[in-house]
């Protein structure tokens, strides 16, 4: 048995993207893969006390151990609420349906 593991971490930005593999230890966190991976450094919009972090899509904790392949993946902050634009979408949709049928030329006819 290896006593290291091969993880990634994963950051898209506003102007940068990183996917970092790494070798880790076993027993490495979460937060201790964002530390070595340089990141924080490359990309100081991360705030590991602001910004969520996830493994595979799935939330994460930063004190979460690491098993072998993980990818370490740090979420930016929502700029919109996603219910309040589903309703705003579904709003401006049903909008567009009625105005439609009072254009169509072919619809009186």
């Amino acid at each position: 048995m290896t006593d290291y593991l091969k993880v990634s971490v994963a950051y898209v930005g506003a102007n940068d993207q990183v996917l970092r593999p790494l070798e880790v230890r076993i027993g490495t966190t979460v937060r201790q893969a964002i530390e070595q991976s340089a990141v924080l450094s490359r990309c100081p919009e991360v705030d590991l006390a602001e910004n969520q972090v996830g493994i595979f899509g799935k939330l994460a904790k930063l004190d979460q151990v690491l098993e072998d392949g993980d990818r370490v993946e740090i979420y930016r902050p929502l700029i919109a609420d996603p219910k309040e634009a589903r309703k705003r979408r579904a709003a401006e949709g049903k909008v567009m349906r009625k105005g439609g049928a009072d254009t169509d030329p072919s619809a009186g006819t």
